[in-house]
């Protein structure tokens, strides 16, 4: 017990010896020590390699998460060591949609279908988005992270053990400063010169073998950026594979929409029913120019017989048709449906009936069957 009390006690004297040489420093009351210039050149290197890498850190996290509380959230899973729970992103969310609206207007129609094929390609964006995410974290922030709570947090520790050893030494320096001055006044002072030459050798062995250390862990800073540098082409890597897998998804669902007909593929067509006041003017599609219909202002007998008569005839379907309003019917590919002329309607268009369903169909999209 008594060797602990003494072991306090000595500790409380170099604690208050420091504070003491720290405060007349401040005060300019007392030399300073200065570092050599390679190892100010370190330890300025070692703490500028710590803010980069922090703030490069938060702007990642970022940019993989941009919801903050999802971040803060994220982070008090990992502190509590539990694992985070899987949710659905906003890529998912929005293909969740939009398949459930595309089964509500119906898989057959043009919109429904379109509508399904586009929430599919939105999972798979969203797919690709948390395989980017996870192989960042893994690959880039990490690492980082493993600096700053590891290397640097040792690094910290010796610099101030440094700083400490530094305060001993200038401490001792000024004790064998006093006790010289004394000495000349009197020679009883001559043990107490001795005591402080030799407090000052300890000192100076201790400053100088804690600032080797210090030296050889700053000196790694350098195979750290090597890492680093690692770690960021990586990243490039990963994020280069992410935005080339979303561009191929994306060619690959334009290709698709692109087979439905031209008057659904873009807004584009949709100027000329702006002007005549909403009223739906359809389009042939493209691949209908080798079809067998008649030429603007002509009908076929068929369709001037089905008006002459007021009957009502079987046709079959050749395209998907989305209604573009209540008053019209929309169509499947190849169904068969029972259309007729009413008087005073378009001669574009034809009444058509699929059991209790009614509304008006363009005949650019039919063929009457005999």
């Amino acid at each position: 017990m008594d060797f602990n009390v003494r072991r306090l006690a000595a500790d409380a004297g170099t604690f208050l010896s420091r504070a003491v040489q720290y405060t007349e420093e401040k005060l300019g009351q007392a030399e300073k020590t200065e570092l050599d210039a390679h190892l100010e050149n370190l330890l300025a290197r070692a703490e500028s390699t710590k803010h980069w890498t922090e703030k490069i850190m938060r702007q990642t996290e970022v940019l993989l998460q941009p919801n903050p509380n999802v971040r803060m959230e994220e982070f008090l899973y990992e502190m509590l060591d539990r694992k985070v729970p899987t949710r659905a992103n906003n890529h998912e969310l929005l293909g969740e949609c939009m398949i459930d609206s595309g089964h509500e207007f119906g898989p057959g129609t043009a919109y429904g279908s379109a509508l399904i094929k586009c929430g599919e390609t939105q999972k798979q964006l969203g797919s690709a988005e948390k395989e980017f995410i996870q192989s960042s974290a893994i690959n880039f922030l990490t690492p980082f992270r493993n600096f700053i709570e590891g290397d640097y947090k040792t690094i910290s520790k010796e610099r101030k053990l440094l700083q400490n050893k530094r305060l001993d030494l200038d401490a001792a320096k000024t004790r064998l400063k006093k006790a010289r001055v004394a000495d000349a006044r009197s020679a009883m002072w001559a043990e107490e010169v001795d005591q402080a030459e030799t407090e000052l050798r300890i000192s100076q062995s201790e400053f100088d073998r804690q600032a080797e250390i210090t030296r050889l862990l700053l000196e790694g800073i350098s195979s750290t950026h090597a890492h680093h540098l690692r770690c960021l082409n990586d990243f490039v890597e990963a994020q280069t594979a992410y935005y080339a897998q979303c561009y191929q998804y994306m060619v690959n669902l334009q290709k698709q929409l692109g087979s439905f007909p031209s008057s659904f593929s873009s807004n584009n067509n949709q100027s000329l029913a702006s002007a005549s006041g909403g009223i739906s003017v359809p389009s042939a599609p493209a691949a209908t120019a080798s079809l067998p219909l008649p030429a603007p202002g002509q009908a076929s007998p068929a369709l001037n017989e089905l008006r002459s008569n007021s009957g009502t005839r079987k046709a079959r379907v050749l395209y998907d048709y989305d209604a573009g309003s209540s008053t019209e019917l929309s169509l499947l590919a190849d169904e068969v449906i029972t259309v007729s002329s009413v008087p005073g309607m378009d001669s574009d268009w034809l009444m058509g009936e699929r059991g209790n369903q009614k509304g008006k169909v363009p005949i650019t999209y039919l063929e009457l069957l005999n």
